[in-house]
């Protein structure tokens, strides 16, 4: 087979993916300099990004470094070395990027939202166990924020943006074997595993009974955690089972999106369902009636597989839903309201305080933002809710932007993962769960890097370092 050159000269293999018209552009990094957009560094924010994923999925939650709690977690740490590194770059202006970036404002509206908080807190007064929570939760949200920063500003064109993501759903298909082996043979391997300098936290969530079936949670916390984690993953598996260049990488891709979707159902959670639902709604629009009916033969047969292995699931998925009214875990949190409402009215603009309400002092509340709404106010519920709906306007713009329909898959596939966190934070605390929260962070980090790759300025797609501290022209 001949190879035929691209408009730019370039031989490219048919096997190989092809090159995004962006990342083949030049980029404009000075006075008439320029540099090439696909050249990088061994070790670039893509890079790091990947080796934070690799370190938070495949290690168990549970293996911190001793006495740190859920911030002493190695991809944890590694994030909010993210962090400091991206304000160092900053002092620099021959090494920070260039141009605008609608995050970094929503960023720091949500830390300084934050901070007030934390000082009104201990304004009130603490106690010991409050303060260490304030702590934490100020170290948890550099952690997140690193991670969105980085995200946003750091990747430096489309095929390293792919690559982040690739190895998220290969991490995320990993997790799920791992559950998908805890539920058939009702053994928890993950216990066993040890690494040296690492001590465990002693939470293990183990196997759990709900109805007929067992509840499974691979390398997380907790089972809602490790659904909720699955179903954002599994858009960008669907997404890479599409339009992966070679026909094995679609292959395995699919594989893989079949492993992570059929680990959703294992770990018997409403709130798993509801965020593939909510997936749904958003990348139906985006899909052909072919794929529409591909999927949809998938999705029963595996369901069938999964039935057929455990009997029982069936009817224990069944009253979930149709049992929803009388479920102990539903009536649990409403009783909960009158309870919240008395606390709130006390402080409702700034709260009690950043990671205030600790739960084993207080009460668990199982919903996010009412945990928002206590710590931090109302003011931490709207910088909270903010950060989502730019993150959604950012990836819709970018959908808007984007020629070709690769693009706007991946674009709509942000789009649901933010819409799943607006709506499974009403479900559990799920800042409160480091593998969920850094994986919400990269995918509001991906948002605002899909909308500066996708501007029509060149020198706001740019991410290499400015060389030269004179303005740049389009």
């Amino acid at each position: 087979m001949s190879l035929a050159p691209d408009t730019t000269g370039l031989l490219l293999s048919p096997a190989g993916p092809s090159p995004h018209p962006t990342d083949l552009e030049p980029s404009l990094v000075g006075s008439r300099t320029y540099r090439t957009r696909r050249r990088f560094t061994r070790i670039d924010a893509s890079g790091l990004l990947s080796i934070m994923i690799f370190l938070l999925m495949l290690i168990p939650a549970r293996l911190i470094l001793q006495s740190l709690s859920d911030v002493g977690r190695p991809a944890v740490l590694f994030a909010i070395g993210l962090w400091c590194w991206w304000v160092l770059v900053r002092f620099n202006p021959r090494l920070m990027v260039g141009g605008p970036q609608p995050m970094r404002w929503i960023v720091l509206i949500y830390l300084v939202a934050l901070l007030i908080s934390y000082a009104a807190g201990y304004w009130r007064g603490l106690t010991a166990m409050e303060a260490n929570g304030a702590d934490r939760a100020i170290l948890a949200a550099l952690a997140f924020t690193g991670v969105i920063l980085t995200a946003a500003d750091g990747i430096p064109n489309w095929d390293r943006l792919r690559g982040v993501l690739r190895t998220l759903v290969w991490c995320a298909g990993v997790v799920g074997f791992l559950g998908l082996v805890q539920f058939v043979f009702w053994f928890d391997f993950t216990q066993y595993i040890a690494l040296p300098g690492l001590s465990s936290n002693g939470v293990e969530p183990g196997f759990e009974l709900r109805g007929g079936a067992i509840r499974v949670a691979s390398t997380m916390t907790h089972y809602i955690e490790f659904s909720t984690v699955m179903a954002m993953s599994l858009p960008f598996a669907i997404h890479f089972a599409r339009f992966a260049p070679a026909r094995h990488s679609r292959q395995l891709f699919m594989v893989t999106a079949l492993i992570i979707a059929a680990a959703i159902p294992a770990t018997v959670s409403r709130t798993g369902f509801v965020a593939v639902g909510i997936a749904l709604l958003v990348m139906i629009p985006v899909w052909t009636w072919r794929m529409r009916y591909n999927l949809a033969v998938i999705a029963v047969t595996l369901v069938a597989g999964l039935l057929v292995m455990r009997p029982a699931l069936a009817n224990t998925l069944l009253n979930l839903f149709a049992g929803a009214g009388e479920d102990s875990s539903i009536t649990a949190r409403t009783k909960r309201y009158e309870m919240v409402g008395y606390y709130f009215s006390q402080r409702p603009w700034w709260g009690r305080g950043t990671g205030t309400w600790i739960s084993p002092q207080y009460q668990f509340l199982d919903n996010q933002w009412l945990a928002q709404a206590l710590s931090t106010g109302l003011i931490g519920v709207a910088a909270l809710a903010s950060l989502h709906l730019t993150a959604i306007v950012l990836a819709f713009v970018a959908l808007r932007r984007s020629p070709s329909g690769e693009d706007r898959h991946l674009c709509a596939a942000l789009i649901a993962t933010q819409l799943i966190a607006l709506v499974v934070a009403a479900f559990f605390d799920s800042l409160s769960f480091s593998t969920y929260t850094m994986v919400l962070a990269l995918m509001v980090g991906l948002t605002g890097a899909v909308w500066r790759l996708t501007h029509p300025a060149r020198v706001v797609r740019t991410t290499l370092p400015l060389r030269s501290a004179g303005p740049l022209s389009n």
